[in-house]
């Protein structure tokens, strides 16, 4: 049975609508765009932008891939309103705040879970989505560990659950470093660029493509596992390549 390993934005995107509330405006509506007037800091999108600040202050930095999802994501959700640029900087906002302490992840978490309180695989895509940029530079620290660990015990995500999804990004990640080996011809191939590309040139190649495997399950209504397990191992590679090209350049 083939593992998700990399959830990405689009899945997140598609859980968040599931139980729409209009009257509440707490989740997220694909049928019609509507105007977000509520307090995002109380919806599910503010919820997850929070959580994602905690995670991504438990690393201490965010590399350009993290950048690249947390921009997506943020994108992803406000496009779902009719004043999308003031929910998305409303999010980068919650995040960037949300980012200065760890002291109210539990409260935020609890947050969520009420919202979510009969759904639970909504909250398991979610905290598989937190997973995954806790693991996205390839290492998982004591930190990350126990933040997420306190973020899935206030969700209410059953241990053998949490541990489950450990095991398989650890996993993935060990079986990437085995496979690592690219060369430096074969990183510009996969970029699409040439060995005399300045760098301007070959981030915004590379950040083109970033985009281009995020599946967009919203959009579909559904995407294949074998269409995830897909864009999981390409991203991988592109970001890889990416690095080696950076190191080749300096």
């Amino acid at each position: 049975m083939k593992l998700i390993i990399l959830l990405l934005v689009g899945a997140v995107i598609y859980f968040l609508t599931r139980g729409y509330n209009t009257q509440g405006y707490k989740n997220i509506n694909i049928k019609q765009k509507q105007r977000f007037d509520g307090d995002l800091r109380e919806h599910e999108g503010g919820l997850l932008a929070a959580l994602m600040a905690k995670v991504a202050k438990a690393d201490g930095q965010v590399c350009e891939l993290e950048a690249e999802i947390l921009k997506h994501t943020f994108s992803d959700i406000s496009s779902h309103f009719e004043n999308s640029e003031e929910v998305r900087d409303q999010l980068k906002q919650i995040y960037a705040k949300e980012k200065e302490s760890f002291d109210n992840t539990i409260e935020l978490a609890k947050k969520y879970l009420k919202l979510t309180k009969w759904d639970y695989k909504k909250r398991l895509k979610v905290m598989e989505y937190l997973l995954n940029l806790a693991f996205i530079d390839g290492d998982f620290s004591d930190t990350e560990f126990m933040i997420t660990e306190d973020i899935a015990n206030a969700l209410e995500i059953k241990r053998a659950d949490f541990e489950g999804m450990i095991a398989r990004f650890k996993a993935f990640y060990a079986n990437q470093k085995e496979n690592k080996a690219v060369s430096i011809d074969k990183a510009y191939e996969t970029l699409g660029v040439s060995r005399e590309a300045d760098m301007g040139e070959i981030k915004k190649a590379y950040r083109t493509l970033v985009k281009e495997h995020h599946p967009d399950i919203v959009a579909g209504k559904g995407a294949s596992q074998s269409i995830i397990d897909e864009a999981t191992a390409k991203l991988q590679e592109i970001n890889e390549a990416y690095e080696l090209i950076k190191k080749d350049k300096s």
